[in-house]
């Protein structure tokens, strides 16, 4: 028992002579050794890959989503009573402003008419006859006031009993194309705006889009703008309206640009793309992969000041022309890191090599 525990004990008190060892007596590594180098013989600057930028006024332009929409659009609806009698228009058809769309049944209006103007030229023919009396003296003065009442009122008589007739016929407000028609037959209750037909105008056409109040700005109404339909087709307007209260959801307002369709080949409703020429303003270009972010979180691009030496540059994007961006706010010359500025900071000391032979040497 006395000798097991004699070895026992020293295997413990090897252990810990081996243990404290490694603390007491230093070990030579790898990472030691590149230290001791480093120390000696100084860090190597880390390469990057620099392009030199200059400054020039950028046209830029305003690009948003949207939408077509025909410039005129109604519901023609019957103003009288009667039965739909007679349709001459169908779906998608042309029409020309005072086309006869539909007509009414006539319900005795056209006898009413006939009515209206009997009375007419009875109070007319009165009127004239005695008023020949009146200046004659043979009746009183008092009595021509009597008779221009009476035909006056005959005079309005005849014009709300034509007005009457004319609901009747149905006609159209513009030129447009009709869409949607009601079937023959059909009842059109008086003063109920029983819809006969629906047409819209197409031309002009008009692209319509939402702007943010931070990009209202530099519109103004005149400004040229292209517009590119979902379907490939493509067209030139002008802006026509800006407006001047803001959506209560969105916060946007909306914008009209008027494009010409005399053909009507844009339809309404389709998809469209809306870009607007803006003011130019100075600006660079930039590769999008040369955008970084500062330790404070900073939006801008890393530049070699001087021969060696990093620097931070805070921006303002111009406008995203997809492999590049145009930037506000390098100076014209600058030498602006494309590579490598992720792993550098600012102030370290580099070794900038113009980008084409970064990427010939890296091939």
């Amino acid at each position: 028992m006395k000798a097991s525990r004699i070895v026992a004990v020293g295997l413990v008190a090897g252990a810990v002579a081996w243990v404290a060892s490694g603390h007491l007596v230093p070990h030579e590594s790898a990472e030691s050794r590149a230290a001791i180098r480093a120390e000696a013989g100084g860090a190597k600057p880390f390469r990057v890959a620099v392009a030199e930028t200059r400054v020039a006024p950028h046209a830029r332009k305003l690009t948003m989503s949207g939408r077509t929409e025909a410039d005129k659009k109604v519901t023609i609806t019957a103003r009288t009573g009667g039965v739909l009698t007679e349709m001459r228009v169908r779906r998608g058809q042309h029409v020309k402003k005072g086309d006869i769309i539909a007509v009414l049944s006539d319900d005795a209006r056209e006898a009413q008419v006939a009515q209206a103007t009997a009375i007419f030229n009875q109070r007319k023919a009165e009127f004239e006859a005695r008023r020949k009396l009146i200046e004659q003296g043979s009746l009183p003065k008092l009595e021509a006031v009597n008779l221009e009442a009476q035909f006056k009122s005959a005079e309005a008589g005849l014009a709300a009993a034509t007005a009457e007739r004319d609901r009747g016929v149905l006609r159209a407000p513009w030129d447009g194309i009709i869409t949607d028609n009601a079937e023959v037959g059909g009842a059109a209750f008086a003063m109920a705006g029983a819809p006969v037909a629906q047409m819209v105008a197409l031309d002009p056409m008009l692209a319509v889009v939402e702007v943010s109040e931070r990009r209202l700005g530099g519109l103004k109404i005149g400004d040229e703008a292209e517009v590119r339909l979902v379907n490939g087709q493509k067209a030139m307007g002008r802006v026509r309206y800006i407006a001047k209260i803001a959506s209560q959801t969105t916060r946007t307002y909306r914008v009209e640009v008027e494009l010409k369709n005399a053909d009507g080949a844009i339809p309404d409703g389709i998809t469209a793309e809306v870009s607007i020429p803006m003011a130019p303003v100075p600006a660079a270009r930039v590769p999008r992969s040369a955008l970084t972010f500062s330790s404070s979180g900073d939006l801008g691009v890393r530049i070699v000041k001087g021969d060696t030496k990093v620097d931070f540059v805070p921006i303002s994007v111009v406008e995203d022309d997809q492999n590049h961006m145009w930037v506000a706010g390098i100076p014209d010359g600058a030498r602006v890191i494309v590579q490598g500025q992720d792993f550098v900071r600012e102030g370290q000391q580099v070794v900038a090599v113009p980008a084409e032979v970064a990427v010939g040497s890296a091939r």
